[in-house]
């Protein structure tokens, strides 16, 4: 089966069999299949009304940010920054994407026109089905919530969305199945959507040397799911959250990094060391919803217009596969319609 599959860029197809195996091996922890009363949109949606969420700045200390997101008339995601006048809106694409090595850092035009760690706002695109929207803000540090990105997703749900009946939703899907790799044997795997369906399904997995451990959830992405995975918090180790908190300070990538025991999951080799959310069957699965929701289908909604469908499976990846991914389907146009 495997055989088949056009690997983009570098990456071996022994380890891309032996990296598949494992995540087959891997048990399931959760699955949703789809909801047949939850069709695909037709149309293009917006918002409803303008609103604004705020919180503590990611990056300064003693500081807040805030978004103030209101309809557009534009196809896509526009990111604009208020206190650079004379810099054009940041279109949220892979084109533009600056770094992904810590966080997707999106910029255009000036070296002084980015917003850093945008994933956790990207990924209500396709997470909660808004199409179009132009999102303004006086910083290029976004707020950093204590429960993922619920704030936005509160916000969005409230105001509501609204179609346009004169603007038909396109799908995207790829024309072959297609993987990619990075060098910890984690990989993507884009498998084409069959028959016209225009769901997207996620097939997750992680595996971390740590109390998180081996976690793997399979799910069609809708609203409701997404909601549900958007309250997950970031995690990392001990060893990095003390880095963030006395060497960190040194570097400007980590330098007043808002995390605390509040926003940020941290895990021990052998436990947690705060109190881990979102049990399932007495088992955390908060890590692997924040990989799935708030890093995959963030770096999935950098879509430049429409959506994406087919099957996607990840594996040990992260934030720089994800951007890989998305950067390499419109580099190599890989990208199809769905009819």
């Amino acid at each position: 089966m495997l055989e088949n599959i056009r690997i983009l860029a570098d990456g071996e197809r022994d380890i891309l069999k032996q990296s598949h195996a494992a995540l087959q091996a891997m048990p399931l922890d959760y699955r949703a299949d789809p909801n047949p009363d939850l069709q695909p949109p037709l149309y293009q949606s917006t918002l409803a009304d303008a609103f604004s969420v705020s919180g503590p700045a990611t990056y300064c200390k003693g500081q807040r940010s805030t978004l103030h997101f209101k309809p557009s008339q534009k196809e896509g995601w526009w990111l604009c920054r208020s206190d650079l006048p004379e810099q054009f809106p940041i279109r949220v694409s892979p084109r533009n994407v600056w770094t992904a090595r810590r966080s997707i850092v999106l910029r255009c035009g000036g070296p002084e026109n980015y917003v850093r760690m945008c994933e956790h706002i990207i990924a209500q695109r396709l997470g909660m089905g808004l199409d179009n929207v132009e999102i303004s803000l006086g910083t290029g540090d976004p707020p950093l919530f204590d429960l993922g990105s619920m704030p936005i997703v509160e916000a969005i749900q409230e105001t509501g969305l609204v179609e346009d009946k004169n603007r038909p939703l396109r799908y995207w899907t790829v024309k072959e199945p297609v993987a990619i790799l990075n060098q910890w044997d984690g990989f993507l795997l884009f498998k084409p959507a069959k028959n016209g369906d225009r769901n997207l399904y996620l097939d997750v997995g992680i595996d971390f040397a740590s109390a998180i451990g081996k976690q793997r959830i399979q799910f069609c992405l809708n609203q409701k799911i997404f909601r549900h995975g958007a309250q997950a918090r970031t995690n990392c180790s001990f060893a990095i959250m003390l880095y963030t908190k006395t060497l960190g300070k040194l570097f400007a990538d980590t330098r007043n990094l808002g995390y605390n025991w509040q926003n940020i999951l941290v895990a021990g080799k052998k436990k947690y060391l705060n109190q881990p959310g979102m049990l399932h069957n007495g088992k955390s699965l908060e890590a692997v919803w924040h990989r799935a929701c708030l890093d995959l289908v963030a770096a999935l909604s950098m879509l430049e217009s429409g959506r994406l469908a087919g099957h996607i499976s990840s594996y040990k990846a992260g934030h720089l596969l994800d951007a890989r991914l998305m950067s390499q389907l419109y580099l190599q146009e890989l990208l199809v319609e769905v009819h």
